[in-house]
Formats: structure tokens, sequence, C-alpha cells
């Protein structure tokens, strides 16, 4: 089967922006897990929010970087830096999953 050279191209371009993301948190010595105590977010929201969609997650991580949410993900905003809605399917990292009963069946 041959790849589809779309979908390779956007999951390295969702892969740059996790790693110069998550650089970014390295230099400045943040972990995600300091966001979410400084934030009153639950556990993991700073990790799922850099992954995948989360608004709160998006605007923590960001805030704690001193920028804005739409500087760190492009894919999740228009240029105009409004937010995507409803996000596109690629942004999310495992798309849809079966629910238990489709997997029964």
């Amino acid at each position: 089967m041959h790849r589809d050279a779309s979908a390779d191209k956007t999951q390295r371009r969702r892969l740059e922006e996790v790693a110069r993301i998550k650089s970014r948190l390295i230099l400045a010595k943040l972990t995600l897990s300091q966001i979410d105590k400084a934030y009153g977010l639950p556990a993991g929201t700073a990790g799922n929010a850099v992954h995948e969609p989360h608004l709160a997650g998006e605007r923590a991580i960001a805030a704690a970087l001193k920028t804005r949410p739409e500087m760190l993900w492009r894919s999740r905003y228009h240029a105009d830096g409004q937010r995507r809605s409803p996000q596109p399917a690629e942004n999310y990292r495992y798309g849809r999953r079966p629910s238990p009963q489709m997997e029964a069946a």
C-alpha cells in the first residue's frame, strides 16, 4: 500500500509543533505538571493539550511561556488568532475510537 503524502506531512508538522513547545518548556525550566498546578488544572491537562486540542490547557501553557496559544499551535488557530471550531480531525492524536459495543460486533 502507498502512504498518503499529505497525511505524512500533517503528522510531521504536528510532531515539529510538539517538539517546539517541549523545547520552549525545557528552556523555561517548566514542566507540564507544574503548569497544571499553577493554573489549577486537573493533573495531565497540560500534557494532553500539547498533543490534542484543549482550550484551558493551551491557554495555561501559553501563559506560562509568556506567549499566545496561536503562536504555539498554528494548526489549531486561524491566522487572525481565532481558534478553529470545530478542530480538524488531524489535530487529534488517536482520532475517533470505536465504542465498546462496536468492538464487540
